[in-house]
């Protein structure tokens, strides 16, 4: 395990670059997102696998998420506690080379599409709505109302252009077509909760995951969304965020409230097959490396981020 110390940022987001595995970007707060700046730490992995800053770059307000461009390298987008995105150049000034404020709350999820055909940035917020953009033009595409309450995560499928799907504290999850923002084009309660977290499935285009504020996570069939396919249990607080594996059809990631990093294997069992527990405080960011199988990165409200290959992740690699 390597590991990095954001002095005085409390870790919300990380991403491994989709361009290179030893790359990987890092959005922080100050004071836990209450108060004060946000700082964008861009890392490296070094050949002696130490963590290392290759870039920081600050924001007046607190930053809660990040994503990295699909086709250009050097190119980020962050979301903050301001009602504004940031797009960033790694590599230019450190100042945003574009800046998209229409949301009128705190801005909690960016994604980026997946399919080639399109490169549309998603954002998601606590305004209860989720915003379309092209990179290219200051003014949103399309908003998409339909939450009741504050939208937590939009996602993007990677398989199917234009749609995404969100989730939020009224319990539900919404898929939309992006060309149609009136209404979304499935809607259905799936948990007693706030939802927090999705994640779709890289190897079936109809499943995806959600983590609640109860502790659960649940698997769920867009073609008979009536009950889950499958319960995860385990996290002791809420779930704040949930990741499939881009390796592996049946293996998720979670972290959690509870300071706990999580490696679950759906085929396998209703609890988690590894928990990891090296962080002493609110665990919020995870990413799995799509360049490095059995790689996972996470960040939390201690400050630290860790790069690292939790041991089931390593067994499986070893079959």
């Amino acid at each position: 395990m390597t590991s990095f110390l954001t002095p005085n940022r409390h870790g919300y987001s990380v991403r491994f670059s989709p361009f290179d595995g030893k790359k990987i970007v890092v959005a922080t707060s100050q004071y836990f997102g209450l108060a004060g700046g946000g700082t964008l730490f861009a890392l490296q992995v070094t050949p002696d696998d130490s963590l290392v800053e290759a870039g920081k770059f600050e924001w007046p307000d607190g930053l809660f998420d990040v994503v990295w461009s699909e086709t250009n390298p050097d190119l980020v987008v962050t979301a903050s506690g301001d009602c504004s995105l940031q797009l960033w150049n790694l590599c230019q000034d450190p100042f945003p080379v574009q800046i998209f404020k229409e949301h009128k709350k705190e801005v909690y999820s960016v994604d980026w599409s997946q399919t080639r055909t399109e490169q549309l940035i998603l954002s998601a917020s606590w305004d209860c709505t989720v915003k379309l953009w092209d990179p290219t033009r200051k003014e949103s595409l399309a908003t998409f109302p339909g939450h009741s309450q504050l939208v937590y995560n939009a996602k993007w499928s990677p398989h199917v252009p234009s749609c995404f799907a969100s989730v939020s504290g009224d319990g539900t999850l919404r898929v939309w077509n992006a060309q149609l923002p009136q209404r979304a084009s499935i809607s259905f309660k799936v948990h007693d909760a706030e939802v927090l977290s999705c994640s779709w499935c890289k190897y079936n285009l109809n499943l995806l995951a959600t983590g609640g504020s109860e502790g659960l996570i649940r698997g769920w069939d867009l073609r008979n969304p009536s009950c889950p396919i499958f319960e995860l249990r385990g996290c002791e607080y809420a779930v704040r965020r949930v990741q499939f594996s881009p390796h592996q059809a049946s293996l998720l990631g979670s972290v959690s409230y509870d300071f706990t990093t999580r490696i679950w294997d759906i085929n396998q069992s209703p609890s988690a097959i590894e928990t990891i527990k090296h962080h002493s405080e609110f665990v919020y960011g995870l990413d799995f490396n799509n360049l490095v199988e059995g790689q996972i990165a996470d960040c939390g409200w201690d400050s630290l981020v860790h790069v690292f290959s939790p041991s089931s992740l390593r067994d499986r690699e070893q079959r």
